[in-house]
C-alpha cells in the first residue's frame, strides 16, 4: 500500500505584511492612549448644541476628551475608541472626561455641559467615585450635567441602565441616548427607559434637505422621540438647508459644524455666529 505523507502543517500565525502593520498600529496607538491617561494629557473640546428656533442660543455645550501624545498632538478618537471601549482604558477614559466636566461645571455656574459615557462605566467604581465626590461638593451640578450613554452600550446592559438613571434623575442629571436609530435600540426598551433626551444619529442628517429616505428615517425617530416625550437633537448639521429642513420637521436642537466645531476655547465666552435657519 502507497504511504500517503501526512498534510503540512498551517501556520495560522501568518500574517499578510498590511495586515501586521495595521496591528502594530493599534497596539501603538492603544498605548498612547495608556500613556496619555496616566500624564493626564487631555481637554475637552466643546461643541454647542442650538436651540432649533433661536439658533444663536445654546441650549447646552457637548463636551468632548481629547486626548495628547507626548508631542501635544491629538490622538484621534477614531484610531482606538473601538479598541478600549470594552475594557479598562475606556473606563479610564470616562472617567477623565466625566472629571473634567465636572471640574468645568464648578467654575461655571451658569453653562450646562453634556459629557459621553458607556454604559459599561456604571459598575465601574472609579467612574462612580468621580460622580459622587463632584455632586457632593455642589450638589447644583447635577441639574446641569448631562450623560450621554451611546445607544449600542446602553442595549449591552439596558435593567442596570433604567436603575442607574431612576436614582441619578431624582439628583437632577439629564440623560441623553447618543447615536439613535443607528441600528441597536429594542424600541421597546424606550418606554422603560428613561432618557430626557435622544440624538439623532448624523447618517440620518446629512443632506436631509435633498435625501428623501433619511427624511422618512429622521421623521420617524423624531415621531417616535416626541411620543415618548423625550427632546430631539439633530447631530452633524453642516448646512443651513439641512438646518432649515430639521426645523420645519420640529427638530428640539440642532449640533454640527453648521453652528461651531468642537473649540478647547469655552465657547460661552463668545457669542455663537448668527445662523439662519428660516
Amino acid at each position: 500500500m502507497q504511504q500517503i505523507d501526512p498534510a503540512p502543517a498551517v501556520d495560522d500565525s501568518w500574517q499578510s505584511p498590511l495586515s501586521a502593520a495595521e496591528a502594530t498600529a493599534r497596539r501603538e496607538t492603544v498605548e498612547m492612549v495608556r500613556a496619555a491617561l496616566d500624564d493626564r494629557r487631555a481637554l475637552l473640546a466643546f461643541q454647542p448644541v442650538v436651540q432649533s428656533r433661536m439658533p444663536k442660543r445654546a441650549a447646552f455645550y457637548e463636551g468632548l476628551i481629547r486626548l495628547l501624545d507626548a508631542q501635544n498632538r491629538v490622538i484621534p478618537a477614531a484610531d482606538f475608541m473601538a479598541a478600549i471601549e470594552t475594557n479598562e482604558l475606556g473606563r479610564r477614559v470616562d472617567c477623565m472626561a466625566l472629571e473634567m466636566g465636572l471640574s468645568w461645571l464648578a467654575r461655571e455656574p451658569g453653562v450646562r455641559l453634556s459629557i459621553n459615557m458607556s454604559a459599561r462605566s456604571i459598575g465601574y467604581p472609579a467612574w462612580l467615585s468621580t460622580l459622587e465626590r463632584g455632586l457632593r461638593a455642589d450638589p447644583s451640578i447635577g441639574e446641569r450635567l448631562i450623560l450621554e450613554i451611546t445607544e449600542s452600550s446602553a442595549m449591552v446592559m439596558p435593567d442596570l441602565v433604567t436603575v442607574f438613571m431612576q436614582d441619578m434623575q431624582e439628583r437632577g442629571i439629564c440623560f441623553a441616548l447618543d447615536d439613535f436609530g443607528a441600528g441597536y435600540t429594542a424600541f421597546r426598551y424606550l418606554k422603560e427607559f428613561y432618557f430626557d433626551i435622544v440624538k439623532i444619529d448624523g447618517q440620518f442628517i446629512r443632506d436631509i434637505h435633498a435625501n428623501p429616505d433619511n427624511q422618512i428615517l429622521a421623521q420617524a425617530l423624531v415621531s417616535i422621540a416626541r411620543h415618548f416625550d423625550m427632546f430631539t437633537v439633530a447631530e452633524s448639521v453642516e448646512t443651513a438647508a439641512d438646518a432649515r429642513y430639521l426645523v420645519d420637521i420640529g427638530v428640539d436642537c440642532l449640533q454640527g459644524y453648521y453652528f461651531g466645531a468642537p473649540s478647547a476655547a469655552p465657547p460661552w465666552h463668545a457669542p455663537l455666529e448668527s445662523k439662519r435657519t428660516g
